[in-house]
């Protein structure tokens, strides 16, 4: 892949630990007899999990046990090992949720026996024997979603297209330090087939950014239509999971409380 390509590959995630404030009626704390305590959040590409802060100070204000992956990007196997690693700390069941390329991730590592669900957040969700990149197949290209390659394969996105391509509703400044310290991702992840499909087996919810510009709407539809998730939509870019934390924790606590009922 050449430098400057648009691509409609997507993975995103945000990297500031940016401040989110929580409403005082956010959501109620989490029953004692509620089984389903632990959620584990994995980000997407060309970020680190810093971004997941708002979501995170919800549910812990909840009560839950929150831990943050911080995938290497370097492959897939190895952001998969990276959640693995949380997933053995977990000391009960827990909800699995992926953002962006962090979809594929939770897709394979979500066969876990102590993952009892799972939430796609703007996500990719291929099914075992399917690469991440046939997910885009037949779909718009996201032209606004431009990426930068280096000669050893791995992607940036593009400084100039950063704003507009993942995060408009984000404030420049914050922007700015997102694009500055972009995690880049061995763009041959994107080729790696999976081995197994979590979302076969587990419940599954879906969280769609309605304005999102690194996936065409209708493929974001089609995945989570695929996987039979209880979608929510939101209007937000794919960034959603910092600009939208209240929506994306409330989603994770329901898919809790739903797990758990049935436990």
């Amino acid at each position: 892949m050449t430098s400057k390509t648009t691509t409609t590959i997507a993975a995103i995630a945000a990297v500031a630990a940016l401040s989110t404030t929580i409403p005082a009626n956010a959501a109620d704390p989490i029953p004692a007899t509620q089984s389903v305590r632990n959620v584990v959040l994995v980000h997407g590409a060309f970020a680190d999990g810093s971004g997941w802060k708002g979501v995170y100070d919800i549910l812990t204000k909840q009560g839950y046990r929150v831990t943050i992956v911080q995938n290497p990007l370097t492959s897939l196997a190895d952001d998969v090992a990276a959640t693995k690693r949380a997933l053995e700390r977990q000391d009960g069941p827990v909800i699995l949720v992926g953002h962006s390329w962090g979809g594929t991730v939770i897709t394979e590592a979500g066969i876990d026996p102590k993952v009892g669900g799972l939430v796609y957040v703007s996500a990719l969700s291929p099914d075992a024997g399917e690469t991440t990149a046939q997910q885009y197949e037949g779909f718009a290209p996201a032209s606004e979603f431009v990426i930068e390659t280096t000669k050893d394969g791995f992607g940036y996105v593009s400084p100039a297209k950063f704003k507009a391509g993942f995060a408009h509703d984000v404030s420049d400044a914050d922007v700015a330090f997102m694009r500055d310290a972009q995690v880049p991702i061995n763009m041959a992840a994107f080729g790696t087939k999976l081995e197994n499909a979590a979302w076969r087996t587990k419940p599954n919810w879906a969280v769609i950014a309605t304005e999102d510009k690194a996936f065409d709407q209708a493929m974001l539809i089609h995945m989570a239509e695929r996987i039979k998730a209880k979608i929510i939509k939101v209007s937000a870019s794919h960034a959603l999971f910092m600009t939208q934390p209240t929506v994306v924790a409330d989603t994770i606590d329901q898919a809790a409380k739903a797990v758990s009922a049935k436990q």
